[in-house]
């Protein structure tokens, strides 16, 4: 290890879903901006395809490709990336003197045109399990295993964000678990506990919510494998035994996301009576507001069939509210532990029956909640930080290491 104290170990960075607001966009931001206030040693290049309309971190450098299109626009629905993209991107990599490379997600990976030590975060095996769910077209399940295969020969350790996406690493894409690396994913100090009554009282009514309603609340995309119609199909039994519960179901429902059934959701609403007076559909909604309108929910529901982590429930536990979730959804049940209840995503009975529990018992709710704020604390971004220095570190000395 004697090479690694002589001089910072030099990483490079494929920043191009900085801007993306999924999960893995916002893990790509809050792990770089923890990285980048620690002094342990490293030094930092940023990629992007295109510089995103804000204020980047100070401290790395910072070059981008200039691509005709980013990475939000050019990947999304049934859209991919040319090979021009590819190119320049792999071309302005092998500009920089880097140790190690490093992609925050297998989404935006390009091949790298050197063979060099890199580490690729592989965050679910969700597309390998439900790929009918996630590809509207054989051509982007085509692409999607080429450029995982691509990624595979170049990965020299594979980092990921539960121990529930390792296994997966380990079955699925095959990887030792010698070469795979668990770190962690945390919430935004945006999501606390907002104590101000009026606060969250306008939170629900900027969404046309009841201030006297039992309120469950969705975050994330509006895709397939996020079960949302299975939860929808629950709801009638849940407002006949609580006729005062309302589901907020908050995401973006442009279409210019990940390929998604947006308007299946809308016409299952639409056509059972009572869902269209009862289910909210607020399409994206910035932090600040996102941490009120959870405060001003009995619960976070997560009924989704697959997560790699599951980011939206530490962010719920963290403004003091439990989880209703997946007992079969990936790392759910160990994100949640005892912040929550755990249904069977593929009954609607399950489901039903599991909020009526939570809604009616308020003792239940009462302990919950405080597990929940509890357990939210395992989570930050400065440990994540840590166990991601420790996998640039092995990585690099793995690549010193004769074959």
């Amino acid at each position: 290890m004697a090479a690694l104290s002589a001089r910072p170990l030099h990483i490079c960075v494929d920043a191009t879903s900085w801007a993306n607001d999924r999960g893995f966009g916002r893990f790509t931001r809050e792990l770089l901006k923890a990285l980048l206030v620690r002094d342990e040693g490293f030094k930092y290049t940023l990629l992007f395809d295109q510089l995103p309309n804000e204020a980047l971190p100070s401290g790395p450098e910072i070059l981008t490709a200039r691509t005709g299109r980013g990475l939000n626009q050019a990947a999304v629905g049934s859209e991919a990336r040319s090979p021009a993209y590819f190119l320049q991107m792999g071309r302005l990599a092998r500009t920089v003197p880097y140790d190690v490379f490093f992609f925050p997600t297998l989404y935006s990976y390009f091949p790298l045109l050197q063979r060099k030590p890199c580490v690729v975060c592989y965050h679910d095996a969700t597309a390998e399990r439900f790929p009918e769910l996630l590809f509207p077209t054989r051509r982007n399940h085509w692409l999607w295993r080429a450029k995982t295969a691509l990624a595979h020969l170049q990965t020299t350790r594979a980092m990921t964000v539960s121990e529930t996406s390792a296994a997966d690493l380990e079955t699925i894409h095959k990887f030792p678990r010698s070469r795979i690396d668990v770190v962690t994913e945390a919430a935004d100090d945006t999501f606390r506990v907002i104590e101000k009554a009026s606060a969250r009282k306008k939170a629900r009514s900027r969404q046309g919510i009841p201030k006297d309603a039992h309120l469950l609340i969705h975050v994330g995309g509006m895709n397939a494998h996020k079960n949302i119609l299975g939860l929808l199909k629950a709801m009638p039994k849940i407002i006949s035994a609580e006729p005062k519960t309302h589901l907020a179901l908050v995401g973006d429902t442009s279409g210019k996301g990940f390929w998604d059934n947006v308007e299946e959701l809308r016409a299952f609403v639409e056509g059972h009576h009572p869902l269209s007076s009862h289910v909210h559909f607020t399409g994206y909604v910035g932090d600040a507001d996102l941490a009120l309108l959870m405060n001003a929910s009995d619960a976070l529901i997560f009924p989704s069939l697959w997560e790699g982590f599951g980011l939206p429930a530490v962010e719920a536990m963290s403004c003091g509210i439990p989880v209703l979730a997946s007992s079969r959804g990936g790392s759910l049940p160990e994100i949640v532990g005892d912040a929550g209840l755990l249904f069977d995503p593929e009954s609607p009975d399950a489901i039903a029956s599991c909020v009526i529990r939570f809604l009616a018992d308020g003792a239940v709710r009462a302990r919950l909640a405080k597990n929940a704020l509890k357990r939210s604390r395992l989570y930050s971004w400065e440990r994540a930080a840590q166990l991601a220095e420790k996998s640039f570190r092995h990585c690099y000395s793995d690549a010193l290491r004769p074959r």
